[in-house]
C-alpha cells in the first residue's frame, strides 16, 4: 500500500514538473518569465481597444483586427495589453463606448463575444494577452463609475469645464474606501474570469493565450490617507484572482513610484505579496514635464536620462523581490507634436530604441527587466477629419477619447514598425527562437 501511495505521489510531482517546464502558460521561475521551458522576454504593445473591434456588432471591424494581428505578428509583437471592457452608460462625455457593463452586473454580450473572438485569434497566432480589469481614470468608467453607481454623485469629468483634475482625483479617491464599490468590482472579476470562450470552448482559466490578469490600469491610492486601504485592496483582489485562476499570472498595472504617491516603499509593498507575480511600471515624459513639446528634439536627452533613472530605481526593487518587471506603458508624441501619420517620428523612434535596448540587454544576462509594451498601436485606424477627439462612430485608436487621436499612436505605415521588427528579431536570436 505504501509503495502504491509513494508511486502516485511521484507521478503527481513529475506531472507538475513537466507542466512547469513545458506548459503553454507563461510562468515565473527564479525571477524570470518562462514559456515551454525557455526564458520569455518581449517587446509588445498596448492594444486596449482590441475586444471592441473584434465584435461582430456594427462598431466592430474584424477585417481590420485580423490585418492588425497579422502585422503585429510579422513585426514579432506577441504580447498585447488589452482592456477587458469599460463601465457605465454610453452617454457620458469623453468616454469610450459602447461599454461592457452599462450597469452593475449587466453585460453587453456583443463585447463579451468580441473578447472571446480576440482571444481565439490571438491563440491561433501565438500571441499573449495582458488583460486589465479596472481603470483609475475617467475615460472608461472605472473607479469613478463604481462611485457614481453607489450614490457618490455626478462624476466631475476633468475634460468638462469648469471641472478640474483636482476635483476628479478627490472624487475618484473615494473608491479606495468604498466597500460596496469594491464588492461590485469583485463580482465583475469573478464573472469575467469564470467565462468560457464561445469560439474555442476553453474556460478562460485554461486558455494559454491569456498571460496575465491585471488588477487595473494605473490603480492609485490618490491620497496619503488611502495608502493602508489601497495596500489591502490590491492584496485582496490579487488573492481573489489566484483563488479563481491558479494558472495565470497576476500583476497590479501601476505606473510605479509616480502612481504610488511618489513612494517606492509603497510600490515595493504592493508587489511583495506572493499573489502578485511580477512588477509593472509606466513612463510618460510629456505628462511628467520631462519633455518640452515645443522642443521635443532638444528635450529628448533629458527624457531618456530621467526614464533610465526611473527604470533603474524600480529594477532594484524587482531584483530585491526576485520577480520580473515590465515597462508596460511608455510613449512619446511625433516630432512636432502633430497627430497625422504623415508627420515624422525620429525622436519617438530614438526613445523607443532606448527602451528596447534595455530589454535586449536584460535578456542577454537573464535579468529581471522582462519586457515592454509601447503605447500605443493604432494600426490601420485613422482619426476622423474635422475633430481631434474621439466620437462614437470614429475608428478606435490607441489614444483614449480624452486624448487627441494620433497623439501617441503607432500607425501601420510608421517607420517605427520596422524598428520594432528589427529589435524583436534581435530578441529572437538571443532567445534562440525560430525565425518568423
Amino acid at each position: 500500500m505504501k509503495r502504491i501511495i509513494t508511486g502516485i505521489i511521484i507521478v503527481i510531482f513529475f506531472s507538475l514538473g513537466l507542466r512547469g517546464q513545458n506548459s503553454d502558460f507563461i510562468t515565473v521561475e527564479n525571477g524570470i518569465f518562462m514559456l515551454k521551458g525557455s526564458p520569455y522576454y518581449f517587446i509588445g504593445t498596448n492594444y486596449w481597444y482590441g475586444a471592441m473591434i473584434a465584435t461582430k456588432a456594427s462598431y466592430g471591424d474584424r477585417e481590420r483586427l485580423l490585418k492588425e494581428l497579422d502585422q503585429m505578428k510579422e513585426a514579432g509583437i506577441n504580447n498585447l495589453r488589452i482592456y477587458v471592457g469599460s463601465e457605465g452608460p454610453d452617454d457620458m462625455p469623453f468616454r469610450v463606448t459602447p461599454t461592457l457593463q452599462p450597469s452593475p452586473g449587466m453585460y453587453n454580450d456583443d463585447l463579451l463575444e468580441g473578447l472571446d473572438y480576440l482571444l481565439s485569434e490571438m491563440g491561433k497566432r501565438g500571441l499573449y494577452a495582458i488583460l486589465f480589469l479596472n481603470n483609475s481614470w475617467d475615460w472608461s468608467g472605472g473607479y469613478s463609475q463604481y462611485l457614481n453607481w453607489n450614490g457618490y454623485g455626478t462624476i466631475p469629468y476633468p475634460s468638462v469645464k469648469p471641472n478640474t483634475w483636482t476635483e476628479f482625483i478627490c472624487y475618484a479617491a473615494q473608491f479606495i474606501q468604498c466597500d460596496e464599490c469594491q464588492r461590485q468590482f469583485a463580482l465583475h472579476v469573478r464573472y469575467i474570469i469564470s467565462r468560457t470562450n464561445r469560439y474555442t470552448g476553453l474556460k478562460y482559466i485554461d486558455d494559454p493565450a491569456i498571460m496575465t490578469w491585471e488588477i487595473g490600469n494605473e490603480p492609485r491610492a490618490f491620497s496619503q490617507d488611502n495608502i493602508p486601504a489601497f495596500r489591502k485592496w490590491i492584496s485582496s483582489v490579487a488573492s481573489l484572482i489566484k483563488e479563481l485562476d491558479p494558472n495565470h499570472l497576476v500583476t497590479t498595472g501601476t505606473e510605479g513610484q509616480h502612481g504610488c504617491e511618489e513612494s517606492l516603499e509603497l510600490f515595493e509593498t504592493i508587489h511583495s505579496t506572493p499573489d502578485i507575480d511580477y512588477l509593472t511600471m509606466h513612463i510618460w515624459p510629456k505628462n511628467w514635464q520631462w519633455l518640452d513639446i515645443n522642443d521635443i528634439k532638444g528635450s529628448l536627452d533629458t527624457s531618456i536620462k530621467n526614464s533610465n533613472d526611473y527604470i533603474r530605481a524600480h529594477l532594484e526593487i524587482a531584483n530585491r523581490l526576485n520577480k520580473p518587471i515590465v515597462l508596460e506603458e511608455f510613449g512619446l508624441p511625433r516630432d512636432f507634436h502633430g497627430y497625422s501619420p504623415m508627420e515624422t517620428t525620429k525622436c519617438r523612434d530614438r526613445y523607443y530604441k532606448n527602451a528596447f535596448n534595455q530589454v535586449i540587454a536584460s535578456a542577454k544576462k537573464g535579468g529581471r527587466l522582462a519586457g515592454c509594451n509601447f503605447w500605443t498601436y493604432s494600426g490601420y485606424g485613422r482619426a476622423t477629419e474635422g475633430h481631434i477627439f474621439w466620437q462614437p462612430g470614429d475608428d478606435y485608436m490607441g489614444d483614449p477619447p480624452v486624448e487627441e487621436q494620433g497623439l501617441n499612436s503607432v500607425f501601420n505605415t510608421d517607420t517605427t514598425i520596422k524598428l520594432i521588427s528589427d529589435y524583436n528579431h534581435k530578441l529572437s536570436k538571443i532567445l534562440k527562437l525560430p525565425e518568423r
